[in-house]
């Protein structure tokens, strides 16, 4: 899927959302990030796509979830998003599950799990705790080879050098 794909007001799903956010996951090797991608989508329109910049930036919390919500917020007008579904290629870390759970997104799609540092079910479940404000529905497992490959790829090329 491409821009041109998504002309002025077209509905993405899941399946859709998902194939962005790998797009913008393979954006993020230009500049030696980590290939993991984000896309927000409220209402069935996609109001944000980010990819990873913490090499980029310096910045540690540059992650794409981060990216993507924050872009979300200035595209909606406010920090409270529970009309988003944020769609990312990688389960998302405990900073990042918290940002979901801060600004009350609906949904949270991913691709592939992260058996070392996932949140949102594999390691912790921060989305699903009942002891927090807000409980966030994840849909885990979405284009999970295709998310998985990208960064299996990614760390085999940099223990080859």
């Amino acid at each position: 899927m491409t821009d041109a794909d998504l002309g002025a007001g077209a509905t993405v799903d899941d399946d859709a959302a998902m194939a962005l956010a790998l797009i913008e996951a393979r954006a993020a090797l230009a500049h030696g990030d980590v290939p993991v991608g984000a896309v927000a989508v409220a209402g069935g329109i996609l109001v944000s796509r980010r990819h990873n910049e913490r090499q980029l930036q310096g910045d540690p919390t540059a992650h794409a979830e981060m990216l993507a919500l924050r872009d979300a917020a200035v595209a909606l007008g406010r920090w409270r998003l529970p009309e988003v579904t944020l769609v990312t290629t990688l389960e998302p870390c405990p900073m990042c599950a918290g940002a979901l759970v801060a600004a009350r997104v609906s949904r949270l799609v991913f691709g592939a799990a992260d058996p070392k540092a996932g949140a949102c079910g594999s390691l912790y479940n921060l989305c699903a705790d009942p002891r927090l404000n807000h409980e966030v529905e994840v849909v885990p497992g979405v284009r999970s080879e295709s998310s998985a490959r990208l960064l299996d790829d990614f760390f085999a090329e940099r223990r080859c050098r």
